[in-house]
């Protein structure tokens, strides 16, 4: 059985819904990332279809998309300024070392959980001595 046959179920007999062979969806079928690029949502309908290939890297031996039908999708709620004010405050806070209280211009490594002044400290003054 070929790959295409293994992923092709349109009927949805075999796996539930009806499945596709990747890029082989049918039109008015969007998955969510589309949807969104489309300036669209899901809105809470049910999965309509899904697209599947063979991945030799999965534990399954397949990958999935999720399907939603574009015709019942709705449009993205707009941000509301507090939405967006709350959004800079985030990010300003992924900004700020907790430890010396600077912002920087990129956010704070979550693997440090600070600065990489702070984080090491004794390379930063050998270096100072250095130049």
């Amino acid at each position: 059985m070929s790959a295409y046959a293994k992923c092709f179920d349109p009927s949805g007999t075999r796996f539930g819904i009806p499945t596709y062979p990747w890029h082989f969806a049918p039109d008015g079928y969007a998955t969510r990332r589309q949807l969104r690029a489309s300036g669209l949502r899901p809105g809470g309908q049910e999965v309509a279809a899904q697209i599947m290939r063979t991945h030799r890297g999965r534990k399954a031996g397949v990958q999935v998309a999720f399907l939603y039908r574009v015709d019942r999708a709705k449009p993205v709620r707009p941000m509301t300024s507090r939405k967006w004010g709350a959004l800079a405050l985030a990010m300003l806070a992924r900004r700020t070392c907790p430890n010396c209280q600077i912002t920087y211009g990129y956010c704070i490594p979550t693997s440090l959980g600070m600065c990489v002044a702070c984080a090491y400290p004794e390379e930063q003054r050998t270096a100072a001595h250095a130049a």
